[in-house]
Parts: C-alpha cells; structure tokens; sequence
C-alpha cells in the first residue's frame, strides 16, 4: 500500500471518536445568534424597530439617520455576544460566499480607542470587485463595487464576525451577485400573486414565495479524502473501480445513523439552531455515505440565505470532526449522486398556502388557478428552467437513475389528471347554474379528498407536485437555490399578469362573471399546457421520443442548456419585469459558459496529472515485479517456463496496453485543451471542452479502473472505493 494511503487508512481507523453531548432544548437556543425580532426590541428604539419592520414587510427605504440608530443597536448586540468584526456578507457569482472583515475598533486623535460602527458602514461597502466574476460588465481596471444591506435577511454572528446579508452591485449598477435578481423576481411574484389572490380573498395584501431545500452531501473521512487529488482539487473522484457492494442491498437508505456522523449532525444542528437554521430533518441517503438535511419552508430570500451558510458550516463542522463533506453532484461512479430539491409554495399575510386545497369550493378554485398557472408557467418556459439547474457537475447527475432526466416536464398525479381532465370540459363562455354547482361540487370540491392519497413524487420527475407545493426536483447539490428560484418566481410572476389581464378583459368585454372568467382561461391554460405534463417513466427512450415529438427540449449538457439564457424570449422576460437587463444576463450567461470550459479544464489536468504521475508509475512497478517473477520461473523451469509462467506474462501484456492506452488518451486530450484554450469566444470553447475534450475522461478512466483490478493493492497509491464509501 502506498505510504499516502497507508497513512491515511491507519489514521482513520486508529482515531478516537469524538463526543458531543447533547444540547439544551433546540427552542432555547434557536435565533441566538441573530439579530431578530427579539434582539431588535432590546436593542433599537421603537422608531428603528418600525423602520425595519416596515422594510421587511413592505419594502419601504431605511433612512440614513434611522441607519445610524439601527447600527449602533445592531453593534452593542454584537459585541455583547462576543464580536469583535463586521462583514457584509454577499454571495458573488463565484458559488460560493464572500466576505471582508473589519474590526469595530477605531481610534481617535487624542490616541484613545472605541467600537465604532456607524449607518454609513451598516447600508453599503466598498470591496475590491476586480477578481469576482464580471462576464465583461467592467474593465480589469474598473474595480470598485459596492455591497448594500439587505433587511430582509437578519444578521447574525459566525464565530466572532457579525455578519449582515447584503446585495453585491458594480459601480455601474449592474447585478453581481445571486441576491439581487431574486430579490428583484420576488417582488414582482408578491405583486403578481397578490393581484390574483384578491379574486378570492381581498384581504390579501402581500404574498411570500416559500422554499424548502433538501441538502444531500457525503461525508468522507478526512484523511482518506486529503489522499486522493481528485477529491482535494476537484470534489470528486475522477477515477477509481467501484467497490464490489455499492448500493445494491438498499440498507443504507434511512438506516441506522452511524454514531460517528450522528455526532456530527448533532453539532451542526446545534451551530445551525444558534443560526436560525431550522433544520429538522436528517436521514441517510441511499448511496453509502450519504446523507439528507432539510429544514421547514421560510420566505425564499431567507431560505437561500440560510442554505449557502449551511454549506460553510457544515464545511467547519466537519473539519472538527475530521470529515470532508462533498457537495458534488456525482463524487462517485456507479453510485447516486447529490441533489437539492428546491420545494416551492406561496403562501399570503393571511397565512394561506396558494398551493394547498381548502375546505371549500371557492378556496379550491384558488387552489387550481395557481395550480394550473405555474403549470402553463413551466409549460411556456422550460428551456429557461432547464439552464437555471445546468452545471459542468450536474451534467453527470442529470437523467443516472437517482436524478430526473434533462427533459423537463410536470408530474401531478393520475387524480390531478383526471380534475383537470373534466375542467377542460368546461363550457366555452358562460356557465349556466347547474354547470357551474357540477363543477364546483363534482370536481373543485373533492380536490382535498383527492390529495389525500396522491403523494406519489415519481422521482424521474423534474417538476413534481407534491400535495401543497412543486418540487424543483433537478437542482443540483452545489448548486445556489437562488439561480432557479429566481427563474422559477419570475416566469410564475409573468404567467399570473397574463392571467390577470384575459380574466379582468372577459369580464369587462364579454360581461362575464368572475368564476366564468377564471374557469374559461385556465380551460385555454390546460389545453395549452399539455404537452409539459408526464406520469411515466422518464428515464426510458420512449419518453426522449414523445418529449421530442411534444416539441419539449433535451439538453443533455450545460454547453447546449445555456442558450436559454440569452435567448430573446429569456431577454425579454427579465427586461419587461425588471429582474435583470440585457447586460446582466449576458454576463451571467458568459460567466457561466466560462466557469464550465474551467471546470472541465482543471478535471483534465488533474486526471492527467493523476494517471502519468501516480498510476503507471505504479503499474509499471507491478509489471517489474511480475518479470522478475518470470525471470526467476524460466531459470528454474528453463524451456518449460511458459506453461509455468503463462498467466503472469498475460498480465505483464495487458499492463501495458493499458499503459499504452491511458498514455495516447493523455496525449490526445492534451492536444484537444491546447485547441480549446486557444477560442475566444466563451461559448465555443465551452462546447469544444464538452465535445472534444471531456469524452478522453472516461477513455483514460476505463484503462485506470482496469489497471486497479489488475495492480497488488498493497503498491496502489489511490485510496479506492471501498475505503472511501465505507469508513464508519
């Protein structure tokens, strides 16, 4: 065994575990560490409580001086819980957060000291935006952009950092950053909905788009981990034969949580409860050493705020419990890969989830015009949601038999069918009483006895429903939630106004009543909409040749995906809704298609680096061995020692065509990057690495993995499969 390796597995299996004592009670410790509702009314004055109450719920302006009372409130807490920095803390295009420290401490003329933290540092900073992706926004040289505060999303303390979530803007205006998009999509969603649900309830006033993220993650040992390139640089394992037991035996999945991992998701959920994280559920997934995390539905805004701090959390908790958490899509071949279904809902101020069935007819026809709505939305603009989930890591996850496929389509259940089967029946124009109370009672009316049974998520299912809500069920694990839940509130948002417009045109031009209205549109809805709604099994070809019949697109890359993004009809969108420009969205596209070309750039030189520099050396060392074997069988068998020896010379011939093989994909891939490296234009290169270079991955990784099987595993550098998926 190599000397990396041994050291690594001997680590492992010699470590003490470590032991985390239970909690306090998870209501006693939730939101400790945030600035929220309880901190503010001890800290700010009745004036600044009111001003950030009312730009939570209304998205009126903080005023400067207000700002200044706020901050000094928002600082004593701080420090009082032990801070000694602030950060604006933002989350660039990059996938990951940002963050710049500054202590609160100043000094003053007369060479006294004190804290200080004023309004002006609280509302906005100025961090060097020079090395965060632009897609061509700005000049290398034009490096000033500016983070302003977002009271929406509490701060909160990390270790002894007070953290306030912020936008991340350039000088010129323009979005650099996740946030500011989705804040923008879900304000035009509460406006939209808004409208709409006064149909069926004046009192609305204001309506939050929900979310529930599920995280699934590895956790991998430490030291195994730090033994493996690909794992280190890449996050996942670029080669490597599967073990002879993977997932086949289904005993993983919601099995007995090992003690080691139960202790660390006992310290994560405690650092999360202090957080304001409401995790609540955790489980084991099905691949080994894999498992779930998920919390209970917040506002969006929040949601994705407290998924992208989760993930750096559970980062430094691991460390401490000498795990590597993985968070890519696909770390391991053979067995499933990581998603992170993004649960999605609206739900109003009078505490009503738009997506849920009610008591009566007239709350389920509520019910079903938003239903029926996000349907059409999805409908209209699937290749858009289809670019908001692509990724160089997804792209492996995408269609394997623990993800659904690229195509995307909506499962609601054989019953849901059914309903919206008999609403298309519906009579074109105005419904006479006795249509109308068949409808209402015969159909509408017996929807929440329907879903009491219809749970059924079909897994193969991109966009499933779900009882009380859709889920997004394509969103990678690295993934930031903000990229689809912007896409996914926007088209939802401008699918509402249109809905809006032919109802309130129908009863003002053919003197409809409302219910008729509402019914004849979304008799038009699900006509049109058809083609997106699918009950089968995605993953067979029989699907791939009716979506393609239905005119439903199947981006199998991230390459062909993005288009989507930069397409008129996407352009177009986010301009008249005032998400994101032209300028903005070109950007993103170009940041995109640029971060793919890297990714598969830098997985090429690590898998070149690893296969020349770790896995011949070795396999010509075994084949030395083997020779000598032979040597030594001919000189004591002479002539004879072929019949002797047959099956070590076998070998000794097939290490060297996998040599040979493994040296020619190299080389060929090589050439295949310099070609690439040489385009321009973000998104040829971005194809020629998908096309002409990513392909030589499983060429050199075939001849590898046989070279595993083949070399002793005493002298095998790499820690394999087996070590890695099944370590306690």
């Amino acid at each position: 065994m190599s000397t990396l390796r041994f050291h690594a597995v001997k680590e492992t299996f010699n470590r003490e575990p470590i032991k985390v004592t239970e909690p306090e009670r998870r209501s006693s410790i939730f939101g400790n560490n945030v600035f929220n509702e309880n901190a503010m009314r001890q800290y700010l004055t009745k004036d600044s409580y009111t001003s950030i109450m009312d730009a939570v719920e209304n998205g009126t302006k903080i005023a400067r001086p207000i700002a200044d009372h706020i901050s000094t409130g928002m600082k004593e807490w701080a420090i009082s819980k032990g801070a000694t920095h602030y950060t604006h803390w933002f989350q660039p295009l990059t996938g990951a957060t940002a963050e710049k420290h500054d202590a609160f401490f100043e000094t003053l003329s007369n060479g006294q000291t004190i804290e200080k933290f004023g309004g002006g540092q609280l509302v906005q900073q100025e961090p060097d935006a020079s090395s965060f992706p632009n897609g061509g926004i700005r000049n290398t040289f034009e490096a000033r952009g500016y983070t302003a505060w977002d009271p929406t999303s509490p701060a909160f303390i990390y270790g002894t950092t007070l953290c306030i979530p912020t936008v991340f803007v350039a000088y010129t205006g323009e979005a650099l950053d996740y946030k500011t998009p989705l804040l923008r999509a879900l304000q035009v969603i509460d406006t939209a909905a808004t409208a709409v649900a006064k149909y069926f309830d004046k009192n609305v006033t204001k309506v939050n788009a929900t979310l529930g993220w599920e995280q699934e993650y590895f956790l991998i040992d430490k030291a195994l981990a730090a033994s493996r390139p690909d794992i280190s640089l890449a996050g996942r394992t670029l080669l490597g034969h599967a073990s002879a037991k993977g997932q086949q035996l289904d005993d993983h999945y919601f099995g007995s949580i090992p003690a080691r991992v139960l202790n660390y998701m006992r310290d994560l959920e405690t650092e999360c409860m202090y957080l304001g994280i409401p995790v609540k559920t955790r489980h084991n997934e099905v691949a080994p050493n894999q498992f779930e995390l998920a919390p209970i539905f917040e506002e969006t805004n929040l949601a994705v705020d407290h998924n992208s701090l989760l993930m750096d959390v559970m980062d430094k908790i691991a460390d401490r419990h000498n795990f590597k958490v993985l968070f890519h899509e696909k770390p391991f071949a053979g067995v499933n890969g990581s998603g992170k279904h993004n649960n999605w809902s609206l739900a109003t101020n009078t505490g009503v989830n738009l997506l849920g069935p009610g008591s009566t007819p007239m709350k389920n026809l509520q019910f079903l015009t938003f239903f029926i709505n996000t349907i059409k939305a999805v409908n209209e603009h699937e290749e858009l949601i289809r670019a908001s989930i692509a990724s160089a890591s997804n792209d492996h996850r995408l269609g394997a038999n623990e993800a659904p496929p690229a195509i995307i389509s909506v499962f609601i259940g054989s019953q849901l069918t059914e309903v919206l089967d008999e609403l298309e029946k519906v009579t074109n124009g105005k419904l006479s009483p006795q249509e109308k109370t068949d409808l209402k009672l015969n159909v509408v009316g017996k929807i929440p006895e329907i879903l009491l049974d219809n749970t059924d998520r079909n897994r193969t299912s991109p966009f499933a429903f779900t009882g009380n809500k859709f889920e997004l069920r394509a969103v990678g694990s690295t993934a930031n939630c903000a990229n689809p839940m912007t896409v996914l509130n926007a088209i939802v948002a401008k699918q509402l106004m249109d809905f809006k417009k032919q109802v309130d045109g129908l009863i003002k031009d053919k003197k409809m009543k409302k219910d008729d209205a509402i019914f004849n549109v979304l008799r038009e809805y699900i006509q049109d909409s058809k083609r997106i709604r699918f009950e089968g099994d995605g993953y067979g070809e029989a699907w791939e040749k009716e979506a393609k019949k239905r005119g439903l697109s199947n981006h199998k890359t991230t390459p062909e995906a993005l288009k989507a993004k930069v397409s008129k009809k996407s352009i177009a969108l986010f301009e008249e809704l005032g998400i994101m420009s032209k300028t903005e969205m070109e950007a993103r596209y170009e940041i995109e298609t640029d971060e793919y070309a890297l990714r598969i750039q830098i997985e090429g030189r690590i898998l070149g680096d690893i296969a020349r520099n770790h896995v011949i050396p070795t396999a010509i060392r075994y084949q030395n061995i083997l020779i000598e074997n032979v040597r030594g069988i001919k000189d004591i068998y002479g002539t004879n020692f072929k019949k002797i020896a047959g099956e070590q010379m076998q070998l000794i011939e097939q290490i060297s065509k996998h040599i040979e093989n493994i040296n020619k994909g190299i080389t060929d891939m090589i050439n295949e990057r310099k070609k690439a490296n040489k385009i321009d234009d973000a998104e040829k290169k971005a194809s020629a690495y998908c096309v002409k270079v990513k392909p030589y991955f499983d060429i050199i990784r075939y001849h590898c993995d046989k070279l595993e099987l083949l070399v002793d595993d005493e002298i095998w550098p790499l820690t394999k499969y087996r070590e890695l998926l099944f370590t306690k």
